[in-house]
């Protein structure tokens, strides 16, 4: 982070592929693939063998569609939470851990690989001139996380799709690249299902609380506008997103907007060197958000990192994140 063009994107992307196993490396040989990615079409010339992964949510998307030996390693800082719950935690035992930072072009080189995917925010960046122009001149192609796409409203505003549609589309367009569209086609599957069956007991109308996504910042808080995660895992859960009508992801606010929203329950993002619990005693001492109703009532959850990011977990925190706000919701 510091970090579906849908019906249409996949038929698509499912009616490239041949089954739900990883091609063999005879069958790496056949035609090229052709994707729609961020907007633009990108055909890859042959199934890659060594990927680099940039960061947790990014990295179980391969994990969860079975491609730890079609991976070279994976780069993440080692605060992104306790792995070893998620579904597909033998993957982080299987692939190398490249760096505790961001990716790098000496990461990538050293690797051998032969593609990296990663995100805007999330590895790929200007400052550092890592980004999929600089790689293509390396002769290395690159998947950009559609979560992370830029939408044109400023240079750096992101977000083209609605989250979850996203999630989908990278799992759909990563199955057809591999040949494993068939546990593409069940895992989307599956997380509608399980979505679909937390928005049928969600609350709905005026009954919706309205939630604050906080990631982190003391003077200006870090926090979701509508393209990223947490927006439409707090809609599925049955709540609002306070800050649903900034047109961009991951973004700042001021402390001013929250206050005059006055959010029913605020999320922490728990990750990095700074607690969810410590981040939690900032915001119940913070006295500009005294009068707020979450801080009032203590309304306070956390959820993990990998949560909140587009990743396979994003179906599970809608689950847990809707239990809360039924409780919510029921106590009025």
């Amino acid at each position: 982070m510091r970090t579906l063009l849908a019906a249409a994107l996949c038929l698509a992307a499912t009616a490239t592929g041949c089954g739900a196993t990883v091609r063999s490396a005879e069958d790496a040989r056949s035609p090229a693939v052709t994707l729609t990615n961020c907007g633009r079409e990108v055909t890859y010339d042959k199934v890659p063998e060594r990927v680099v992964t940039n960061d947790v949510g990014i990295t179980e998307l391969m994990f969860a569609l079975g491609l730890e030996d079609r991976m070279a390693g994976f780069a993440m800082p080692d605060d992104r939470g306790d792995l070893s719950r998620v579904p597909w935690k033998d993957g982080y035992d299987k692939v190398p851990w490249l760096s505790k930072d961001q990716l790098t072009k000496e990461n990538v080189l050293d690797a051998r690989a032969d593609l990296v995917v990663a995100g805007w925010n999330y590895g790929f960046r200007e400052d550092g001139g890592f980004t999929p122009d600089a790689l293509d001149k390396l002769g290395i192609p690159s998947y950009v996380l559609t979560e992370s796409c830029r939408n044109g409203r400023t240079k750096t505003s992101r977000g083209i799709m609605p989250p979850l549609d996203a999630l989908y589309t990278d799992l759909t367009n990563l199955g057809a690249l591999f040949g494993v569209e068939k546990r593409a086609r069940a895992l989307v599957d599956g997380f509608r299902e399980q979505v679909a069956g937390v928005r049928a007991k969600a609350p709905r109308g005026a009954g919706r609380p309205s939630v604050f996504l906080y990631d982190s910042g003391r003077d200006t808080p870090f926090t979701s506008g509508r393209y990223a995660a947490p927006e439409q895992i707090i809609t599925e859960a049955g709540g609002v997103n306070v800050m649903h009508d900034v047109a961009d992801s991951w973004t700042t606010a001021g402390w001013e907007t929250v206050v005059e929203r006055d959010p029913d329950v605020i999320v922490i993002c728990d990750y990095g060197d700074v607690s969810a619990e410590r981040k939690k005693r900032f915001l119940l001492s913070y006295a500009p958000l005294r009068d707020v109703s979450a801080v009032r009532h203590r309304r306070i959850v956390a959820l993990d990192y990998a949560d909140l990011v587009e990743s396979p977990r994003n179906p599970s925190a809608v689950a847990r994140l809707g239990a809360y706000l039924r409780t919510v919701a029921e106590q009025g």
